[in-house]
């Protein structure tokens, strides 16, 4: 079976998280649960590699984080989520025209390679 190269996929990161983000604030664990179950286990985000990202799209003003209780009763551990900001959503916008980019390219050398066998 033929895996994603994580240097592939590592500039699309943030364009995961932050589709995620949209729908609703969240935090690490359920983000990289949800990575793994859209794209049917093909894709297994590692756990620095995903704080890593938090890290860094939060210092680009990308997202925020808040803190709060995980169950409306406030029992259990406090828990760090994450929302997206105005900018991220600009960035995340940025990030899909690239890919389509990215994507029509990549697929003319695809395509042009698989007719020359």
């Amino acid at each position: 079976m033929v895996e994603i190269s994580s240097d592939v996929i590592r500039g699309y990161n943030d364009t995961m998280i932050l589709s995620i983000l949209m729908k609703a604030p969240s935090y690490g664990y359920e983000i990289s649960k949800q990575i793994r179950s859209i794209s049917d286990e093909k894709y297994v985000i590692k756990e620095t590699t995903l704080y890593s990202a938090f890290t860094r799209m939060e210092k680009n003003g990308y997202i925020e984080s808040f803190t709060a209780d995980p169950d409306p009763e406030g029992k259990g551990k406090k828990r760090t989520y994450y929302r997206i900001t105005e900018a991220g959503l600009a960035y995340y916008k940025e990030k899909c025209e690239e890919w389509d980019l990215t994507k029509e390219v990549v697929e003319r050398f695809i395509d042009a390679g698989a007719t020359q066998s």
